[in-house]
């Protein structure tokens, strides 16, 4: 719990979550519905596939597919689209490195941009993708690591050395990225070999209002008219990649009916948890969390209003907090749904009494749901301290990865704190060291924020509010700590980091004198949650993992872990306010919408929309939707038809989709998707860009 609301503070990647619906209580049997789960590609659902579909798709064809996906590190998921390197995702997936390329002088979130040339194709400051290149089961080992350790503490810590060893084995010796992922609750390990790679550039990305038309309002619903795309290149030794894994672009695109896959890396997924541990997600970790995200969008819009440049710097920062809000709303609401409740509660009563109808299973299993429950328990009062302790400033964050940084890596890898094992280490200093803008007045205005807040919630005597403020004032801390950093200069990290604990003992950076205050107390933190919780919870989760494949077998599917996974569906459109919604959208709808609302905003066109519509064919589709089971994380993700071909592209779900971290209802819920044939029409008549298209359609010349 604490991880993935940390993991969403950090990235405040779009999630796919809604915001309400009943969800009938069906049978709790294994039996799923048939367009139900985000399959790994070790275990795609070929049965049901069959039966339904009487489609069973080749080895060759997943591993086409899945050596064609890429997973976005800040947040996403794409897809190469061409021989050469093109990288198709969303735009709110590009959106970050958009902003950290933007200036007051060149906004390319509101204007877009286009590269007519290679030469003008724009480099991510700090944007790492990674290709899926293999998948090895270590279950064994891991589980060989903690066997025979009676004391927990010592049990997980064996685990974790064993873990990161696996890493740091497999990256010596492919060269690969290299992490070993838990699925089915730690039931299975497996070692995901990834190709990584880190000059990715812009080629292209329609403006803001084109990729975002209907804002807030229209988010999370559906009918929608977006043209929410973006597109890279991928580089490597200052080349363009070649490629013989990419995805063919189908012009057509889908029709209403067809069979639809989604390859992408949804985030995460609650869908296993014990009802103990939904309990607290409901009166704990929802409220708060709703909280936090008000107070952050209220502070950040009340700088917005000072001028076009403070609303500018805060854009994605408000873009990211809202979607994060509405996602936990819906988390919210679908916690306190009375039939997603009964449903969870009937799914754990089926799943116990089966354990306990099997002697030797009842003694191996049957106390592990209270085993969560106490850990849980634990969980509870510690939450507060989760959320609050912190500082919302990205210099004190650097600052506290470096001071840990230099400590970590002189330390045996199995020793280390999770963030810091070898295998990982490259990709970490690539991220510390980002040239991206960091903005003075914003990172006052946000540690002075958080700050207050967090000395309201916790109190002034709470030991990381003392590291920090020293008995001082918010305001005039933050000020202080900003003024007199030089750690917004990346060369100034890099001399920190390469010169190693030395140079950060003696470092006077203000923002490194209180992180090295910060360091002890957040490690005796980490300890404790280490030692007294995820040393109980581990190897209990592990526990059900295991049962649940003694229960139900393994035709099931884990939940998401930000790992490549396959969904599938059908192109769909459902009941939906008394009537029914339709599987498309069209640009005709598009206009409709824009001249209904008296073209104001969230409802205006982009420029390029109102300057060239007498080009479009406007029967065109824009939009779709699928019964495809997505979550967050899935942003970017290819659709593809039975061919393998590219028929659409990931960017949101339905409202009525709000249960998906928990339970998946195959009726109502939806994918929402942009239409190929909808972005090659924009492309060619819109933007000019008809080269570009004609190298994701294959037409290019030589």
């Amino acid at each position: 719990m604490f991880t993935r609301f940390l993991s969403l503070l950090q990235r405040q990647a779009k999630p796919f979550l809604a915001l309400s619906l009943t969800v009938a209580v069906a049978t709790v049997t294994p039996i799923l519905h048939a367009e139900e789960g985000m399959w790994t590609f070790d275990n795609p659902p070929l049965k049901l596939l069959k039966e339904k579909y009487n489609f069973v798709p080749t080895k060759e064809w997943l591993d086409h597919l899945r050596l064609s996906s890429v997973r976005l590190n800040d947040g996403g998921s794409g897809s190469f689209v061409s021989a050469d390197g093109l990288l198709l995702t969303n735009h709110h997936v590009a959106r970050g490195q958009l902003q950290k390329n933007s200036t007051a002088e060149h906004d390319y979130i509101r204007n877009g941009f286009y590269a007519t040339t290679p030469d003008q194709e724009m480099k991510s400051p700090d944007l790492e993708v990674d290709v899926l290149e293999s998948m090895e089961n270590v279950t064994e080992k891991v589980d060989a690591s903690g066997r025979g350790i009676a004391e927990e503490t010592k049990a997980l810590k064996a685990r974790d050395a064993a873990i990161a060893a696996i890493e740091k084995e497999s990256t010596d010796k492919t060269g690969l990225r290299s992490d070993v992922v838990a699925l089915y609750n730690g039931g299975e390990y497996w070692l995901y070999r990834y190709k990584k790679y880190n000059d990715v550039r812009l080629v292209f990305a329609p403006e803001q209002q084109a990729a975002f038309f209907g804002g807030d309002p229209d988010n999370f619903t559906y009918p929608r008219y977006d043209l929410d795309m973006a597109i890279f290149r991928v580089y490597e030794n200052d080349k363009p990649i070649h490629t013989d894994n990419f995805l063919k672009w189908n012009v057509k695109g889908a029709a209403d009916g067809d069979l639809i896959f989604i390859s992408g890396h949804p985030g995460s997924t609650q869908r296993q948890d014990t009802v103990a541990q939904l309990s607290m997600e409901r009166e704990v970790v929802e409220p708060a969390a709703i909280a936090y995200f008000k107070h952050r969008i209220e502070v950040a819009q009340q700088y917005a209003t000072q001028g076009p440049e403070q609303a500018r710097q805060v854009a994605t920062l408000i873009f990211g907090l809202q979607n994060a809000l509405k996602a936990y709303v819906g988390r919210d609401e679908a916690l306190n749904d009375k039939a997603v409740t009964a449903k969870k509660q009937a799914e754990e009563t089926d799943f116990r009494s089966r354990i306990d109808a099997n002697p030797e299973w009842k003694r191996e299993y049957g106390n592990t749901w209270e085993t969560i429950s106490a850990a849980v328990g634990k969980q509870r009062p510690l939450f507060p301290g989760s959320i609050y302790r912190r500082t919302d400033s990205t210099l004190m964050r650097l600052a506290l990865q470096i001071v840990q940084y230099v400590a970590e890596v002189k330390k045996p890898d199995g020793e280390r704190l999770a963030a810091f094992h070898e295998a990982g280490l490259e990709s970490l200093r690539y991220q510390l060291l980002s040239p991206a803008p960091i903005y003075p007045a914003t990172e006052k205005l946000f540690m002075t924020s958080a700050l207050t807040q967090g000395t309201e919630k916790l109190g002034k005597d709470d030991a990381y509010m003392q590291a920090v403020l020293q008995g001082g004032d918010p305001v005039a801390v933050s000020n202080a700590l900003v003024d007199g950093t030089k750690l917004a200069d990346p060369a100034v990290r890099k001399a920190l980091l390469d010169g190693g604990e030395a140079a950060v003992a003696a470092s006077t950076d203000p923002m490194i004198v209180v992180a090295r205050r910060l360091d002890p107390i957040v490690r005796e933190r980490n300890r404790m949650i280490h030692d007294e919780i995820e040393s109980v919870l581990t190897p209990a989760e592990e526990k059900l993992g295991k049962a649940r494949f003694l229960a139900y077998g393994k035709n099931a599917y884990p939940d998401a872990t930000f790992t490549l996974r396959l969904s599938y569906g059908t192109v769909k459109g459902y009941p939906m306010n008394g009537t029914v919604a339709p599987p498309f959208t069209t640009f005709y709808g598009l206009y409709d919408r824009a001249t209904s609302f008296s073209d104001k905003a969230p409802f205006d066109l982009a420029k390029h929309f109102a300057d060239a519509q007498s080009k479009l064919n406007l029967a065109t589709p824009i939009d779709f939707v699928s019964t495809g089971d997505i979550i967050g994380g899935n942003s970017g993700s290819p659709v593809v038809d039975r061919n393998g071909e590219l028929v659409g592209l990931i960017f949101d779900g339905n409202i009525e989709s709000l249960a998906g971290d928990f339970v998946y209802e195959g009726e109502r819920n939806r994918a929402v998707a942009v239409h190929s044939a909808g972005m090659i029409e924009a492309l060619r008549k819109l933007y000019g860009a008809g080269e570009l298209a004609d190298e994701i359609e294959g037409k290019r010349q030589e």
